[in-house]
């Protein structure tokens, strides 16, 4: 299932926030260029991730509506907690290692 909110969502939020509250407030030159070089390396960022191929979740929707049915294949918990961790890695990875640690 595609998740909320995106790579391209969160890089368009930062640079708004940048952009548009951040770099105005600044008067020291050298921050104000250093906010100007991550602005441009976002862009870069979101430029890259346009071309990526989105993410086929097909196969996720058609077991959810499995399990919803009440129909679980075997192995489903492994997939699913294998599924959690990789968006964990990405999305939290510090909250992960803390939980593999207990």
């Amino acid at each position: 299932m595609s998740e909320r909110p995106t790579a391209d969502e969160l890089a368009e939020a930062i640079d708004e926030f940048l952009a548009g509250e951040i770099l105005p407030t600044l008067d020291d030159h050298r921050l104000r260029f250093r906010t100007l070089v991550a602005l441009n390396a976002l862009g870069i960022v979101r430029r890259e991730l346009a071309t990526l191929p989105p993410e086929a979740d097909a196969e996720q929707r058609e077991l959810a509506a499995r399990i919803r049915a009440g129909d679980v294949p075997a192995g489903t918990h492994a997939r699913v907690k294998a599924d959690v961790e990789k968006r964990l890695r990405i999305a939290s990875p510090n909250y992960l290692e803390r939980s593999e640690g207990e």
